[in-house]
């Protein structure tokens, strides 16, 4: 018999074995208002098998293990032959076996293609985020490819596929292939035209040597790679360019793509980001014309910036509901937290900052699938301003559902610190901050056309709530105001993001969840913590919207 002191009692039981897309109001209501009702019922089915697999302790097992075992480098095998080669735990590849059989690498190939694969990405980011880099990578390459069209002749059947193999070998031996990508170099960062990498013409058509150096290159073991260098003017006008670098030959010999070494992160521990040398062997193809560089690969940034703010939203998701279900069976001070008025004021907090964020994510998406003008208009102002706030909203809701565990969500086991240390990833990766700020602003410069799409997409709510009319209004009147406007960049993106986000709430939300975004976040009746929400919203109800519910 055990010491009478190990009894265990008053914690809550796993969050485990429960339907992570089912069980997700705001996510659920989404799909079902997005996808054409002719593919409703496939959609639901294909979601709910994905969510009970990802609510699985199975799956869980896998995150834990690809976290805990994180990728080793090996650059040169017993006899001293180089052979940069990952080693991955087998919880890593089952994860992407999972994620790649379930659709999560291809977008293109089918209607309502953008949403299903948006919403797929955020119910499996809840079961580990490392390794989406190589999913959203794969993914996001098909659209840049696609400026070279034999290139994506060949390529995107292995990209779009379904099958994950893993190993080095020659592509066109494998049922599916995984793409990476290489722009940042040590001294330019963001700033790709300060690239210093070089490619020279080879006598092939098409076909170049690269030489230089690569500062961040994620998921090193994929079998290509797009990366950005300064194309020596030859044939062609020269200057930067996109270029294709497959890490097998079609021969069966490596590529030049020598792994300096992995990095040692603050999160994200289960993926490999690497620096990698081109030696001047270093073979590859061009994609698009010499000197495009930046518009070949902009479709591959505009998606992985959109898996970003979905990656983000999945965080504070799984955050909170780890949060609601924790307090949902604890007991304190004579009954359950979630009863406990300032901690329910804390929950629906959060709650709301997660609904808001899922609910911009599948709009965006659903724009991706839309073949509306207006709505490729309107991502070009939306997505950097989602991108801009909502990854930048994970760290402090994840920190604050840490802290409604108390010890125990500080300790590794409760997972909490794992999304802790992812939650500051997508704001960095595919451009910070003032990287998205700044491309707000030049869209308002060069593409009137955005701000009246951008425009039309609020007023869609306009005369429901007169927190969000004036919130609009003023709104207006920071864009009339260009004084200082770089200066004044952040807030003017946090505004639009937020008006963003209101709008889609006041039409889309139950009317509780919409009237308490409007008056915190756009009515100004709200601290500078979580859980400054006035007393009088229906805080319950929200939060027990939010709440996932096991069995």
């Amino acid at each position: 018999m055990p010491p009478s002191t190990h009894i265990v009692i008053n914690q809550p039981p796993p969050l485990v074995d429960y339907d992570v897309f089912a069980a997700d109001a705001a996510l659920t209501a989404a799909v079902e208002r997005y996808v054409a009702p002719e593919r409703a019922a496939e959609a639901h089915e294909e979601l709910t098998a994905l969510g009970r697999v990802a609510g699985s302790a199975e799956a869980q097992k896998w995150g834990v293990q690809a976290n805990e075992n994180p990728p080793v480098l090996h650059t040169h095998d017993r006899y001293g032959h180089r052979i940069d080669e990952v080693e991955f735990h087998p919880a890593w590849h089952q994860l992407l076996d999972r994620a790649v059989s379930a659709g999560l690498t291809d977008a293109w190939s089918r209607p309502d293609g953008q949403l299903r694969r948006t919403a797929s990405f955020y119910v499996w980011t809840q079961v580990e985020a490392g390794h989406g880099c190589p999913l959203s990578m794969t993914h996001a390459a098909v659209p840049a490819l696609r400026a070279q069209p034999e290139l994506a002749a060949e390529w995107e059947p292995r990209l779009t596929s379904r099958v994950y193999e893993p190993g080095l070998r020659p592509a066109a031996d494998k049922a599916g292939a995984l793409a990476g990508m290489g722009m940042t170099e040590k001294q330019g960062g963001s700033d790709v035209r300060a690239n210093t990498t070089r490619a020279e013409p080879l006598a092939e058509d098409g076909a170049y040597a690269l030489t230089g150096h690569k500062w961040f290159c994620s998921a090193p073991m994929s079998d290509v790679f797009l990366v950005l260098a300064q194309a020596v003017p030859g044939t062609g006008g020269g200057g930067l360019t996109c270029f294709l670098v497959p890490r097998v030959m079609p021969d069966g010999t490596h590529n030049s793509f020598r792994i300096q070494r992995l990095k040692d992160k603050l999160g994200n521990r289960s993926n490999a980001s690497s620096e990698v040398e081109f030696d001047g062997s270093t073979w590859a193809q061009r994609v698009g014309e010499e000197g495009r560089g930046v518009a070949t690969i902009i479709e591959m940034v505009a998606a992985t910036r959109l898996d970003c703010v979905t990656g983000s939203a999945a965080l504070m998701r799984q955050a909170v509901a780890q949060a609601t279900h924790h307090a949902a069976y604890r007991s304190a001070f004579g009954g359950p937290l979630i009863d406990k008025p300032l901690m329910r004021n804390v929950l629906a907090d959060l709650a709301l900052e997660s609904e808001a964020a899922t609910t911009l994510a599948l709009r965006l998406a659903a724009a991706y699938d839309s073949t509306a003008e207006q709505d490729r208009y309107f991502l070009r102002l939306a997505v950097p301003a989602a991108k801009y706030w909502v990854t930048k909203r994970a760290t402090p809701v994840t920190a604050e559902a840490l802290e409604c565990l108390g010890g125990n969500g500080y300790v590794e086991e409760s997972g909490m610190p794992r999304l802790l240390r992812e939650s500051p990833l997508n704001s960095i990766w595919e451009g910070s901050g003032n990287v998205q700020a700044l491309d707000v602003l030049r869209a308002l410069q060069r593409e009137p056309a955005a701000l009246d799409a951008f425009l039309s997409e609020i007023g869609q709510a306009r005369g429901a709530d007169h927190r969000l009319d004036g919130a609009i209004k003023d709104l207006l009147t920071d864009l009339a105001d260009l004084d200082g406007i770089e200066a004044r960049a952040r807030r003017l993106v946090e505004r639009m993001a937020l008006v963003l986000q209101g709008s889609l709430l006041v039409r889309h939300a139950p009317p509780g969840v919409a009237d308490a975004f409007c008056a915190s976040r756009l009515g100004g009746d709200w601290g500078t913590a979580f859980g400054t929400l006035p007393h009088t919203l229906d805080l319950a109800g929200i939060v027990d919207r939010a709440r996932p519910v096991l069995g």
